[in-house]
C-alpha cells in the first residue's frame, strides 16, 4: 500500500542527500536530483531515493532491480546491501540505466552506503519533503494502553477549538476528514513525513500521532520534533520485540528528550511513570489518580469529574467512556490541550463534545432486550484487566468475555491476560485472535490455564450463577455468537454485558500468513441478528 505523497517537491541535489546521511558521494552523480524516498520497491515512484535496508527475512538490495523499474534515482543501503548490488538483475527497460554496476553505481543509479541507514532515513527523508513537521504543531502519544483513546481525544478537541487537525495511528491516517487506512501505529520515517509534508499541502494546523515504542526504536519518527510529547502507562507488551520492560521502558523514555519534543505530560500512576518523570529532560505536566502531581483526579462520579491542578485551578470535565482508565485518558487529554495553549474553559467545553473512538469500548446496539454488547482493543493483561474492571459494576447481571491472544507475539502474557478474564467475567469464551503461524488450540490452552488459575475453589464467579468457561475449534464468529447466546440465556438478558476483547477496530485476522476479512463488530451485529457471520457480506 503506497502511503499519500505530497503534490509538489522541490527537487534536492543527491549531494545534499549523501551529506546529511553521512556518505560518500560517487563519481557522475552530482547531476542526479531526489524528489521522493521509499523503503518498499513496491511503493517507489519516479525519482525515488530508495532505502535498502536489511530486514528480518530479506535485504531490500535483493529488491533494488525492481526499484529501478519503477524510477528509483539512487540507492541508499548498508556494506551488506552494497555487496549484494552486483548480482541483483534489472527488471527494467529503461534506457538511461545498465544492469551492470561500476564502484558507486547499481544499474546505473548512485548508491549511497552507511552503516547503518535507517539510523539516518528520518532526517534524509525530512528534508527531501521539506521539513513539513517543523510547520505542524505535532502532538506524540506513547505508552501500552490508551495512546488510540487519548489521540482521539485530542484530535476530538482540537477540532471543537477550530483547529484543522492531522490524525495518524493504529486504526487509520486521517487528513482533515480524509481517511487512509494505516499499516502500523506509527508509519516508517519515509512515509511520516511525505504524510506529513500532504497534510502541510492541504492546511493541517496540528496533528495527533501515536509512538510506538518500535517506532522510537526504528527511529521512524526521527526529524519529526513533538510540541507536547505523552506518556499514559507502561505494562507487559512487545516482549519479543524489546529485551525486557527496562528496554522496553527506555524505548519508550527517548520520546521525552529535547531533539524529540518540547514539553510533556506524564501520567503518575505506575512506577513507569514515576520512573519518566525522575529522568525525562523536557519540562513535564504530571497527572494522578493519588500521587502527588500537579494535576490530580478529584474523588466523582463517573461521567464527571474534576482535575484539580496547582494555585487553586481546576478542570470540570466528562468522560465519554467507561472504566477509570478513560477517566484518566481524558485527563491526559485535557492537560495536552492545555500545554498547546488554550484556556482552562475552552477545554471544558471542547472535551464535552462526545468523540467516535473505534474500536474501543465501542457500543454494538441490538434489540432492546439485547444484552450490552462491546468491543474493544484490550490485549494486555492490564488492559483486561482495566476493561473488565470498568464493566463489572454497570454490568447487573452476566459479564460475558470473548478473549483471545496473538500468535507469534509475547507468550508469556497470556497467562496473565487468561486470569484476568476470569477474575471478573462470568462467562469466559476463550478463542482465536490472530493466531498467525502458531497452532491455534496451543494459544487457547494457555489462556484457559491462566483462566482456571483465577478460578476460586467451588468455582463461585464474579455474580450470583458462578463462573463458566467455554472454548471450541469453531473460530472467533462462533465464540461471538456463543457469548450473545449464554448472555441471553441468563435471567434478564438487558442486564447482561458481553464484551470481545483483543482485536477492536480491525478488520482481519491473520491465520497461517493468510489475512482474512474479520470484523468483531461486524460478528457482534450478526449474532444480534441470528444470522451467520460471512465477512465478505456487505454491512
Amino acid at each position: 500500500m503506497r502511503s499519500p505523497r505530497p503534490a509538489a517537491v522541490t527537487p534536492l541535489p543527491v549531494a545534499v542527500v549523501a551529506r546529511i546521511a553521512g556518505a560518500d558521494l560517487p563519481a557522475g552523480a552530482d547531476a542526479v536530483a531526489v524528489t521522493g524516498v521509499s523503503l518498499d520497491s513496491r511503493a517507489v515512484l519516479p525519482g525515488d531515493l530508495y532505502a535498502a535496508l536489511p530486514g528480518a527475512r530479506a535485504h531490500g538490495a535483493d529488491f533494488v532491480g525492481a526499484a529501478v523499474a519503477s524510477g528509483a534515482c539512487a540507492v541508499l543501503t548498508d556494506p551488506a546491501g552494497a555487496s549484494r548490488l552486483g548480482s541483483v538483475r534489472l527488471e527494467s527497460d529503461r534506457p538511461d540505466v545498465a544492469d551492470t554496476g561500476s564502484d558507486g553505481a547499481a544499474h546505473g543509479i548512485p548508491v549511497l552506503v552507511v552503516d547503518d541507514p535507517r539510523a539516518v532515513l528520518g532526517q534524509v527523508a525530512a528534508e527531501v519533503y521539506g521539513h513539513p513537521a517543523d510547520d505542524l504543531r505535532l502532538v506524540g502519544i506513547t505508552g501500552t494502553n490508551g495512546k488510540t483513546t487519548t489521540a482521539y481525544l485530542v484530535e476530538s478537541g482540537l477540532r471543537q477549538l477550530g483547529v484543522r487537525t492531522g490524525l495518524l495511528g493504529t486504526v487509520e491516517t486521517r487528513i482533515g476528514d480524509r481517511r487512509v487506512a494505516s499499516a502500523r501505529t506509527t508509519p516508517e520515517a519515509t512515509d511520516l513525513h511525505a504524510i506529513l509534508a500532504v497534510m502541510r499541502e492541504e492546511g493541517i494546523e496540528a496533528v495527533v500521532m501515536e509512538v510506538s515504542s518500535h517506532a522510537l526504536a526504528q527511529h521512524r519518527v526521527d526529524g519529526a520534533r513533538y510540541e507536547v510529547a505523552v506518556f499514559t502507562n507502561l505494562s507487559q507488551d512487545h516482549l519479543d520485540f524489546h529485551a525486557d520492560m527496562a528496554d522496553y521502558f527506555t524505548a519508550k523514555a527517548a520520546l521525552f528528550t529535547p531533539t524529540r519534543a518540547g514539553r510533556g505530560v506524564v501520567c503518575l500512576d505506575d512506577e513507569w511513570g514515576r520512573r519518566l518523570a525522575d529522568r525525562a529532560e523536557i519540562p513535564l505536566l504530571t497527572l494522578a489518580t493519588h500521587e502527588p502531581a500537579d494535576w490530580t483526579l478529584l474523588p466523582g462520579v463517573w461521567p464527571a469529574f474534576t482535575l484539580a491542578g496547582p494555585d487553586g485551578a481546576s478542570l470540570a470535565l466528562h468522560c465519554h467512556l467507561p472504566g477509570t482508565f478513560n477517566v484518566l485518558n481524558t485527563a491526559t487529554a485535557a492537560l495536552v490541550l492545555l500545554e498547546l495553549g488554550f484556556p482552562a474553559r475552552d477545554v471544558e467545553a471542547a472535551l464535552a463534545v462526545e468523540p467516535v473512538v473505534p474500536g474501543r469500548m465501542e457500543l454494538v446496539p441490538g434489540g432492546a432486550q439485547d444484552p450490552r454488547c462491546l468491543v474493544d482493543y484490550a490485549h494486555t493483561p492490564e488492559a483486561v484487566d482495566a476493561a473488565l474492571a470498568a464493566l463489572r459494576p454497570t454490568t447487573p447481571g452476566r459479564l460475558v468475555v470473548v478473549l483471545g491472544a496473538g500468535g507469534d507475539r509475547d507468550r508469556g502474557k497470556r497467562l496473565a491476560m487468561g486470569a484476568a478474564a476470569a477474575r471478573w467475567a462470568d462467562d469466559v469464551v476463550v478463542t482465536d485472535d490472530n493466531p498467525r503461524s502458531e497452532d491455534p488450540a496451543a494459544i487457547r490452552a494457555e489462556l484457559l490455564a491462566g483462566a482456571r488459575s483465577a478460578q476460586p475453589p467451588g468455582g463461585a464467579g464474579p455474580g450470583a450463577g458462578g463462573r463458566s468457561l467455554h472454548t471450541s475449534t469453531a473460530g472467533r464468529a462462533a465464540h461471538i455468537a456463543r457469548a450473545v447466546a449464554l448472555a441471553r440465556a441468563s435471567g434478564r438478558p438487558a442486564d447482561n454485558t458481553v464484551v470481545v476483547l483483543g482485536k477492536g477496530h480491525e478488520t482481519g485476522q491473520e491465520i497461517g500468513g493468510t489475512v482474512h476479512p474479520f470484523d468483531d463488530r461486524d460478528a457482534l451485529r450478526a449474532a444480534l441478528a441470528d444470522r451467520p457471520y460471512r465477512p465478505e457480506d456487505p454491512t
